[in-house]
């Protein structure tokens, strides 16, 4: 299939989402997006799949106009679309997902699950997608779970697949198995949209790069073009991609766990057995597929779960089962996972965000009595020293991007006298020039002679921040490494490999 997009625009009221974008697709290509968070690429395949409809613009298939209503159109249309966050019944098996709303029927209105069967056999073999047909979903890995969402999609016939931060909860194995599959549905024909954050794998990937900024198309790049050439095309400024840290030189334990068993919220064991330490001056990363324990951790740690057994303990004082309250006041600093879940009041203002976790204490407070002014002056000065970009410190959260939402947690977190830090997931969702930024104050809280436990599933991220590498696999830690090791053993360790296996 070819595609082009010309001056395709979506207004939402006064902003406007997507800016007269161009673009082409041609038959067997790898053609990826990139995009800072919030610089239009959702909605722009939303209004490609049917989901939205375009203010403005033309969507042409093959040299012919085409009207796209809904997704029922697109698929009609041969195209595809592998959600980021997967459409999988999980008590089904794969059969009956790939054929659900499309069940082959034969006599007597049954469903011909033989014939089903035997068409996702001959595509799976077809694309090199090792896929059980009868196999159950919540019984298979994520990255066999999105093999299935390709096999979805290729099952009605699709000439373009549109992948969406399709490595986001993938091991590096899988994330390896999932370019060969795009490259053998390229050698086949097939046009794929790749859209992802991640500039290793557009350069490893793409055939072409389309950059978007605010809306619109502000350049294409070949593969051949850097990390940092890119990077700078996404912020529209130089970008610095390494993380610069001092030299390792850890101090004494300062934060301990031992034996730590916490359930989920099904009463099931999550966290089972975990023991860490984190000494002074060091960043402890914990790496991990997500979904095995690493939430229930650190939400057992910052005391917004319950422990079942075993010991938390900072400086030699056991924190187990404090309140949130106490472990704050404890001096735990929290940056957590679902930063408008868990971090921010989003109705409040930027200024009242800033100070959320110390509001009736001095200067905030006297006697019951708030000090708007130094409340104010407090979040001036924050503001300006974290590079919050808002129109006012009045401004409620909800009006800032992802970006600026996540630096109002780490400036608040970062700017107090802080005993530990724990940061789970610190930079999901944020483009290339925020998580520069976000990165630098977590390693200047560590060449400060302070400890923390650094919670990610970018391998990346992990390996940039990590002065030590634990791994978390099924609720267990299944191996402790230096971040010199390879991306290759840290990835089977994430699937669940011991040290030995690996050959660490």
């Amino acid at each position: 299939m070819r595609l082009e997009l010309r001056g395709m625009t979506k207004r939402f009221g006064s902003l406007t989402a997507n800016d007269q974008i161009s673009l082409t697709v041609e038959p067997g290509q790898i053609h990826s997006l990139l995009g800072e968070n919030g610089a239009g690429k959702s909605t722009l395949m939303n209004v490609l799949f049917g989901l939205l409809r375009p203010d403005e613009g033309e969507i042409l298939i093959d040299g012919e106009v085409v009207a796209i209503t809904d997704s029922g159109e697109a698929v009609r249309r041969g195209i595809g679309m592998v959600h980021q966050h997967f459409m999988l019944v999980p008590v089904f098996s794969v059969t009956e997902n790939v054929v659900l709303g499309f069940e082959p029927v034969k006599s007597l209105n049954r469903v011909d699950y033989k014939k089903a069967t035997e068409d996702i056999r001959r595509l799976s073999k077809q694309f090199n997608l090792d896929v059980d047909p009868d196999a159950v979903i919540e019984n298979l890995p994520v990255g066999l779970q999105q093999r299935v969402e390709i096999l979805k999609a290729l099952s009605h016939d699709a000439d373009l697949l549109i992948l969406d931060e399709p490595t986001a909860v993938l091991t590096p194995q899988e994330i390896d198995s999932l370019m060969e599959i795009m490259r053998s549905l390229a050698a086949a024909g097939k046009s794929i949209l790749f859209i992802t954050h991640k500039l290793k794998e557009v350069k490893a990937i793409a055939d072409v790069i389309t950059v978007i900024r605010h809306g619109k198309v502000v350049g294409t790049a070949e593969p051949t073009a850097t990390e940092s050439e890119l990077a700078s095309l996404m912020v529209g400024r130089d970008v610095k991609l390494i993380v610069e840290k001092s030299p390792y030189d850890p101090g004494e334990e300062v934060f301990e766990i031992r034996d730590l068993v916490v359930l989920d919220d099904r009463g099931l064991v999550a966290v089972n057995g975990v023991s860490l330490d984190v000494r002074a001056g060091e960043v402890l990363a914990l790496a991990g597929v997500q979904g095995n324990g690493q939430t229930e951790l650190v939400e057992a740690i910052v005391g917004m779960r319950p422990v079942l057994s075993g010991t938390i303990s900072l400086h030699g004082r056991d924190i187990t089962n404090l309140t949130p309250r106490k472990a704050l006041d404890a001096g735990i600093g929290h940056i957590p996972e679902d930063r408008q879940r868990d971090g921010l009041v989003l109705t409040m203002s930027v200024a009242d965000n800033l100070v959320l976790n110390t509001p009736r204490r001095a200067p905030f407070a006297s006697r019951g009595t708030r000090n708007l002014g130094a409340v104010n002056d407090y979040a001036v000065r924050l503001v300006h020293d974290f590079d919050i970009r808002t129109t006012s410190i009045k401004a409620p959260t909800s009006s800032l991007s992802g970006g600026n939402q996540q630096k109002v947690i780490v400036a608040r977190e970062l700017s107090r006298s802080l005993e530990f830090l724990v940061a789970s997931q610190p930079t999901r969702g944020l483009d290339v020039g925020s998580i520069e930024y976000v990165h630098r104050q977590i390693v200047e809280h560590r060449n400060r002679g302070n400890g923390s436990l650094i919670v990610s599933s970018e391998l990346d991220e992990v390996l940039a921040l990590g002065d030590r590498i634990c791994v978390m696999f099924e609720g267990r830690i299944v191996g402790t490494v230096e971040p010199t090791v390879s991306r290759e053993s840290i990835g089977l360790l994430m699937a669940g490999h011991t040290l030995e296996a690996t050959n660490v």
